[in-house]
């Protein structure tokens, strides 16, 4: 059966690389990717998926879905397509819909004598927006049983853990002045930015060690012989646990309030983006690991212990979930480079998008050909949640 499912994603190798080739040259950005969106829509609707695309209030985010029969577990499959402003797919999101959906119709294609439904969300921005996690409150992916992506890498491997992460705008109001006629008359905002600042510095010496709290002023004050009225900064708060950051969050929240106060100005605090840890399934990773390694995908790796953030870790932190990276570019090379921006065409890439494709769809029909494995799979994540959060 592996060797069909894995023939029947050979036979589409020249649509799947013509089509990660054209979203490359056709770079777009947070949300408005809808070159992408629709090639990928209609190379599903023409391999008898039924399409909803703007779901969730993103014009570019949609829904694929194929059953077979009634019942059996439902697979999902997740695509990224936006691109880095100023840099093009220097993340290689452009072998990501092919890929996916590669593995999805093949899925269908071949005649698995069990029943299963495939859904194929297509989830936009999430290099800025997190569209994932808006997407999931407004009740995507909660009906998956398992949740599987792919992503170009310079190993190929899984993840153990990533970083949930808060960022946050902040502006301090206060009251313009003449630094050295007037100073009194004057209620600085930059001031209050910079007791902030220092918090967060105190607050360091008081947080577990896997807590990371970066900022930067936004906005130029203004000359120095003016007392800045306003100033604006960005925060961002990351942990491996979820509740651990959600501890820290308040203490910051509290920073920003006695900052306005030290100072003597209003204050405005907006949070940008909410990303949780992954919850990490082991046996989801050994499954498309195992599959990766038949089909021959190179630079093989043991999974990475810890990543940065992603509004993948919201889909994993309710659904049981993985993603197989696979390598295209050399060991230590790092995404958002040029370096990735420049193998995006190569041969290696192309495999890429292959791999990806053959290891998903393989780990896809262990799981509908052995309910004990999705069972064992639902029981794990089960017990690694309560380890996890």
């Amino acid at each position: 059966m592996k060797k069909e499912l894995f023939a029947n994603i050979d036979s589409q190798r020249t649509s799947l690389i013509n089509m990660a080739d054209v979203i490359f040259d056709n770079p777009e950005y947070e949300g408005e990717e809808v070159f992408a969106a629709g090639l990928i829509t209609q190379y599903l609707k023409d391999n008898g998926f039924k399409v909803e695309i703007g779901i969730a209030d993103f014009p570019t985010a949609f829904k694929a879905v194929y059953a077979n029969g009634i019942g059996g577990p439902t697979i999902g499959i997740l695509c990224e397509y936006d691109a880095l402003r100023g840099l093009g797919h220097g993340c290689g999101h452009h072998m990501q819909g092919p890929g996916c959906i590669g593995a999805a119709i093949a899925l269908k294609n071949i005649c698995i004598d069990a029943p299963y439904t495939i859904i194929v969300y297509g989830t936009p921005a999430e290099e800025t927006l997190g569209a994932k996690c808006v997407m999931l409150q407004k009740g995507c992916f909660k009906e998956l049983d398992v949740a599987f992506m792919m992503h170009g890498g310079p190993n190929t491997c899984t993840d153990i853990k990533c970083l949930a992460l808060s960022t946050f705008q902040v502006v301090f109001k206060g009251k313009g002045a003449h630094a050295a006629l007037a100073p009194e008359k004057g209620r600085s905002g930059l001031d209050a930015l910079m007791i902030a600042f220092n918090g967060i510095e105190f607050l360091r010496e008081h947080v577990p060690e896997d807590v990371r709290m970066h900022y930067t002023i936004t906005e130029l004050p203004g000359p120095m012989n003016v007392v800045p009225k306003k100033a604006v900064g960005e925060v961002a708060l990351r942990s491996f646990s979820k509740e651990t950051l959600n501890t820290v969050v308040l203490r910051f929240r509290d920073i920003i309030k006695g900052a306005a106060l030290i100072a003597g100005v209003d204050y405005e605090l907006t949070q940008k983006s909410d990303l949780y840890n992954k919850i990490p399934v082991f046996s989801l990773n050994e499954l498309l690991m195992n599959n990766a390694k038949i089909v021959g995908a190179p630079q093989l790796a043991p999974p990475r212990e810890k990543t940065g953030s992603t509004d993948f870790g919201n889909v994993m932190y309710e659904v049981p979930g993985s993603c197989i990276r696979v390598a295209f570019v050399p060991e230590g090379t790092s995404s958002h480079t040029q370096e990735f921006v420049d193998a995006g065409k190569s041969e290696a890439a192309h495999k890429c998008v292959i791999y990806g494709a053959k290891a998903i769809a393989g780990a896809a029909l262990d799981l509908i050909e052995n309910p004990e494995k999705m069972e064992a799979v639902k029981k794990e994540f089960a017990f690694n949640k309560a380890k996890y959060k």
